[in-house]
């Protein structure tokens, strides 16, 4: 852990935010020494470091660098950053020398590192077809190399969430600070009353970035209102919609941005006590909150009288066990509590009674990242981009099918189109483009047709889909729909808490029925195909009754979907029912397998492979297949070297 540089925080005094004094020189060449504006004294190398890096094996390359510069006598300094957002390139190593711009590698494999590194180090060069990209600065810049504002997963991004992810320290305090951190605080804890504060973040526009909405400002009113000698603020960083890791982004690559916001919006409020609810499966997320915490203690910037302003202020992880459920407020609150999480009834809604009976306010990290920005720059600067009703940025986790995959940052109202095929890169191997799955289990897919909406609350409500917390997954021509909708149902029907009967009940009978609609002719008995048409017409009703009297928001939004599925996508629904057939060759039980006869040569390795025994001939003459013995797992496929089993 890096000394806390004491100028810095000092810097933070109400005699320096107020402008009664002008910042020092020394204190100006500190910040830019700590940014690297200019000529370095000694060679930086970063290395990706956060959960997607390390997955990719940053964690190999890290030790490789560390044994070249101990063999090879580099003065440089090792430093492990967050991820920068371009997952897709990980492991991702920068380096900058004395004199020159720091310069981005991607996919940085153990063997490589000796190489790269004698470029810079040796021979003072960086090959083009290497490099990722280079980043701004005063310094000389690497030839033929493109600027990171260039590059096209870049370019379109505004970054006010994101701007030191996978580019500072998270574990340096002195970093954040060199980046005019704690500002915002300082700026708040010196100048602003609660009820201001409350008001710029009303105005600004900032609606909660966790799925629901709901704007802000007027969220933390109905808190600061309330009478009471004990107030809580939570930050929900649970994050358990399947393909969304934007929070534990965040909290790994700039931890303090996370903080300065619970502590501006905890006096916003008037409260003392902040916790954040986490998912123990987050380790490396937790290691750095706990880093970050002990450091802004330890600075005076939490803990008592923070900045002599007499704002006390305690931050507590609480760590989950990884329910989903426990993303609801009211069941968030009842495991912080010690307590099953389950959601209860609402009114009292948490603002007015909430943890403990008190008045509590609940935002995700994404919301309470935009706080500080919003402080420090005021509130017409976020209104400034976005739509009528949504502003600013959103951050999505952008997965699936894709070429470009990784975590991006964009103005409300992009259009879907230009995230996924000119950030995204496109679909992954030239496919074709199917549907994207937005919101994760409560959110719908956005098909081909609507490609050019402009990504904001209201508009994505018109086409059944929702924000969510900024889950994207990209789909392709060989993804099943059916099967999809299957997989988020049977996600949300193990994660429900079972507390009311229509979301308990209702979503296991939801998913009985699309298990019905996938299984093979086997499983059909007397009345099968009766049955799923039955099945697939109560469908749309069986949903209506779930989202009207399921006990919590999630339960409400489980059928989402199979209703988006079901009406973007009833082709695929009809040929799963009437014609047994899956047109993306994904339900193996639908598939059907044949043995070409002019390819078999008949030599029985599909018959030894098949474990049913449905494979039959003799050797050296074509074979054929049972169709009542086949289950369709596939291994004759697997095995023919002769490209002689078809498979629809």
């Amino acid at each position: 852990m890096s000394k806390i540089d004491r100028g810095l925080i000092a810097m933070l005094s109400h005699e320096y935010i107020c402008g009664h004094k002008e910042r020092p020189e020394s204190v100006a060449s500190t910040l830019q020494k700590i940014r690297r504006e200019r000529d370095l004294e000694k060679s930086v190398i970063f290395v990706g470091a956060a959960t997607c890096g390390i997955s990719a094996g940053s964690d190999k390359v890290l030790r490789v660098i560390k044994k070249y510069i101990k063999d090879n006598k580099i003065d440089a300094e090792l430093i492990e950053v967050g991820c920068i957002g371009l997952c897709a390139e990980e492991p991702i190593m920068d380096v900058q020398i004395p004199g020159k711009k720091r310069v981005s590698f991607k996919k940085v494999s153990v063997d490589d590192v000796g190489g790269l590194l004698d470029d810079i180090f040796v021979k003072k060069e960086v090959k083009s077809e290497t490099a990722l990209c280079q980043h701004a600065g005063e310094s000389e810049g690497w030839d033929g190399v493109l600027m990171l504002k260039e590059h096209p997963f870049f370019a379109q991004q505004t970054r006010w969430v994101l701007p030191n992810c996978g580019i500072i320290d998270p574990c340096n305090i002195n970093e954040y600070l060199a980046y005019d951190g704690y500002q915002a605080l300082a700026t708040t804890l010196h100048t602003k009353l609660p009820s201001e504060i409350c008001d710029e973040v009303e105005f600004s526009g900032l609606r909660g970035r966790g799925g629901g909405g709901f704007t802000t400002g007027t969220k933390w009113k109905f808190a600061l209102k309330t009478q009471s000698d004990q107030k809580y603020i939570i930050c929900n960083a649970d994050e358990g919609d399947p393909g969304a890791f934007m929070d534990r982004a965040v909290i790994e690559g700039d931890p303090h941005r996370l903080l300065e916001g619970l502590a501006i919006a905890a006096y916003g409020i008037g409260a003392s006590k902040a916790y954040i609810y986490i998912r123990a499966e987050y380790p490396l997320a937790i290691d750095r909150l706990k880093i970050a915490i002990k450091q802004a203690e330890e600075c005076g910037l939490i803990g008592d009288n923070i900045l002599d302003s007499g704002f006390n202020l305690r931050i507590i992880i609480k760590m989950g066990a990884g329910a989903f459920v426990c993303g609801e407020e009211t069941a968030l609150i009842h495991s912080i509590e010690g307590k099953r999480g389950m959601p209860r009834p609402r009114p009292p809604f948490p603002a007015v009674s909430g943890l403990f009976g008190h008045p509590s306010v609940i935002n995700n990290v994404e919301t309470l990242a935009n706080i500080p920005g919003i402080i420090k720059n005021g509130k017409d600067w976020f209104r400034s981009l976005g739509t009528e009703g949504s502003k600013g940025t959103k951050v999505f986790a952008l997965s699936g099918k894709v070429k470009r995959t990784g975590l991006v940052e964009v103005a409300m109202g992009m259009k879907l189109r230009d995230i996924v095929f000119d950030i995204g890169g496109g679909i992954e191997n030239d496919n074709k483009y199917k549907a994207v799955q937005i919101g994760g289990p409560s959110g719908g897919c956005i098909t081909e047709a609507h490609l050019d909406i402009e990504i904001d609350y209201e508009s994505l409500k018109e086409v059944g889909a929702m924000m969510g917390s900024g889950g994207l997954v990209v789909m392709d021509e060989f993804n099943c729909m059916v099967d999809v909708a299957k997989f988020f149902m049977d996600f949300i029907q193990r994660e429900s808490c079972g507390k009311c009967i229509p979301c308990r009940e209702g979503t296991k009978q939801m998913l009985a029925i699309l298990e019905n609609i996938t299984r093979g002719r086997n499983g059909d008995g007397n009345h099968g195909a009766l049955e799923r048409m039955k099945g697939v017409i109560h469908l749309n009703r069986l949903a209506e009754v779930i989202k009207d009297t399921s006990l919590c928001g999630l339960g409400q939004t489980a059928p989402n979907p199979i209703l988006s599925t079901l009406k973007w996508f009833r082709a695929e629904y009809d040929a799963h029912i009437y014609e047994r057939k899956c047109p993306a060759g994904v339900c193996r039980e639908l598939l059907t397998y044949t043995i070409i006869e002019e390819k078999c040569i008949g030599c029985t390795a599909c018959a030894k492979k098949c474990p049913t025994g449905a494979i039959k001939g003799v050797k050296k003459a074509p074979h054929y297949i049972i169709d009542e013995k086949c289950i369709g797992c596939g291994a004759c496929k697997d095995v023919c070297k002769f490209d002689a089993v078809n498979v629809e």
